[in-house]
């Protein structure tokens, strides 16, 4: 077997033979242990001396030479200069502990080799490089954040610049088997036609979907199993329906993640969004950093006062910049777009956002729309919930608003259809917090590095 080059992390609480018993078993199971770094610890250590260390082991042993941390730099500096591919953790509390370890996991990951101990393996990303054409991907940080509505969003943007034919691709947990075409840019999807592809057993309102209604642009749907603590997925069809775009009428390829899952495939740029919905920790602790660190620009969506407070959102736009100080961060609220003209009509609004900010909606839909918001239910992702809010007013409306998400298709339309009311979709637009903000710049600017980026690789 082809040998692994090993940095080995160690610490001085352990006895240095019995730690030099672990590298030599490592070694004989067919690791190549190129380097061993202490990262702290002191109590066994009768000789700080660095060439008496490296002597004892018979390797190159490199120290910080303040000891009171764990050298995140130095261990990043070692991965690099010496093109390690796996880092193996021979240390242990209290020089280490769950926090500490997910910091040295994320500089790990980030450099493309594995994090490994005695009971854990974390493994980079695994990414295809089959485009053909400019590409960026969009990362969340979570559920329910509004991936989506943003790729949607940006691919309009990007579709209104004469140069570019913008072209989705989305992996979702329920995307077709085989990777399917959606042409938004030349076919209406109308209820009825999407009612047709649900009663064909397809997930019509799976988010190639929503991206080709919303959008107006090609999209190419496919579908994902799982998603690990790092984003990688168990099992996607993403590589094949990325390489179908390369035969597309398209010049430049968003590639859509899932959740917090990433998307195996290689991009120019990557735009990272961040739900202010979020418990903090999700965004500064685990693998959250591992994400925002992959970003070019950070989207942080949510950011309703109802949903976020000040205080936290000026916490996490500070702890974005601290992780990845050179993205630029843009901090967002969503409001309704409706695809049709609902002026004057009594509404029922199906959505996923939470009952906090009803009364935003309810006010911005009526504001701007000229419509009688009746009632909102946010339970489009709670089917029986969704049912229960239908039945209590389907007779006191003449229209169903609807993201196009979850149980859109096969119950707020189907049961909408079947009373006779009319069905509106409704997208999602992201608003910038303040004007200090430029979000369309933003998203062009990461566009026209993407075009750079693919230019001078190819």
């Amino acid at each position: 077997m082809d040998k692994d080059k090993v940095l080995c992390l160690i610490d001085g609480e352990h006895y240095f033979p019995v730690t030099k018993g672990a590298i030599d078993k490592l070694e004989s199971d067919g690791y190549d242990v190129e380097l061993l770094l202490l990262i702290g610890g002191t109590e066994k250590v009768r000789d700080g001396n660095i060439d008496v260390i490296s002597e004892l082991f018979n390797k190159k042993v490199l120290m910080a030479e303040d000891t009171s941390d764990i050298p995140y730099e130095l261990i990043e500096e070692t991965i690099k200069d010496n093109d390690i591919k796996l880092v193996m953790d021979l240390s242990d509390e209290p020089v280490v502990n769950y926090t500490k370890r997910f910091k040295i996991a994320t500089i790990v990951l980030s450099l493309g080799a594995t994090y490994k101990g005695p009971d854990f393996e974390f493994n980079p990303l695994e990414e295809f490089d089959v485009l053909e054409n400019p590409s960026y991907k969009i990362i969340g940080t979570g559920k329910r954040i509004g991936k989506t509505a943003i790729s949607a969003y940006t691919a309009r943007l990007i579709s209104e610049d004469a140069k570019f034919k913008p072209c989705i691709v989305a992996m979702g947990r329920g995307g077709p088997e085989i990777p399917e075409i959606v042409e938004g840019n030349k076919i209406k999807l109308t209820p009825k036609y999407l009612m047709e592809q649900s009663d064909k057993g397809l997930h019509a309102a799976s988010d190639h979907w929503e991206d080709a209604l919303m959008s107006r642009v090609l999209t190419v749907g496919c579908r994902r199993c799982a998603g690990g603590m790092a984003g990688r997925v168990f099992r996607t069809n993403m590589k094949s329906g990325a390489r179908m775009t390369n035969a597309l009428d398209t010049n430049f390829v968003a590639i859509e993640g899932s959740g917090s899952a990433i998307p195996p495939i290689k991009t120019d740029k990557q735009i990272v969004l961040v739900g202010a919905n979020q418990p903090l920790e999700t965004i500064t602790s685990y693998f959250g950093p591992y994400r925002v660190k992959l970003a070019d620009l950070v989207i942080i969506t949510m950011c309703d006062s109802e949903i976020c407070s000040k205080s936290k959102l000026n916490v996490i736009i500070d702890e974005i910049k601290s992780i990845n100080p050179k993205a630029e961060v843009i901090p967002t609220i969503f409001r309704p777009a409706p695809v049709e003209s609902i002026e004057g009509r009594n509404i029922l609004f199906a959505t996923t956002a939470p009952e906090s900010v009803q009364p935003l909606m309810k006010e911005y839909l009526e504001e701007n729309y000229g419509c009688n918001v009746v009632a909102i239910s946010s339970h489009l992702s709670n089917r029986p919930k969704l049912k229960e809010d239908i039945k209590e007013n389907i007779d006191k409306v003449d229209v169903m608003l609807t993201e196009l998400k979850a149980a859109a298709v096969d119950v707020a339309t189907k049961e909408a259809l079947e009373h006779g009311l009319e069905v509106v979709y409704c997208d999602n637009i992201p608003i910038p917090i303040s004007d200090d903000y430029d979000l369309d710049k933003a998203i062009m600017d990461v566009v026209y590095d993407a075009v750079d980026t693919f230019n001078a690789r190819k």
